[in-house]
């Protein structure tokens, strides 16, 4: 296939255009994180998100609703115990990424 004919494909666009937008959202977002000391946060909700299928299936409700809940109910904990300054914030992060996936694990 020619390259004339990638760039005048409508795909090549849309995907050229998701990309420039998420680079945009996510380069500050990324600084903020690692400002904040957060820089375990997204891999944290992802094994918390281990734990909300587990307990979906468990439960009966549709995933999404589960692991949505059970990351902002991991997001909760995190802010409640940050406040406490008994630990660092990347070692709650650890504390918590590795409780929900033992857990998630468990409950499968």
């Amino acid at each position: 296939m020619p390259i004339i004919d990638t760039l005048l494909n409508d795909f090549f666009w849309r995907a050229l255009i998701g990309g420039l937008g998420v680079a945009l959202i996510a380069g500050p977002l990324g600084c903020f994180v690692v400002w904040r000391r957060m820089a375990y946060f997204g891999d944290t909700l992802a094994h918390s998100a281990l734990l909300g299928i587990a307990l979906s299936f468990l439960i009966s409700v549709p995933l999404n609703v589960g692991v949505i809940l059970t990351c902002v109910v991991i997001a909760v904990a995190l802010v409640v115990f940050s406040r406490v300054r008994a630990l660092a914030t990347d070692t709650l992060l650890g504390i918590l990424a590795h409780s929900a996936l033992a857990i998630g694990l468990v409950t499968l």
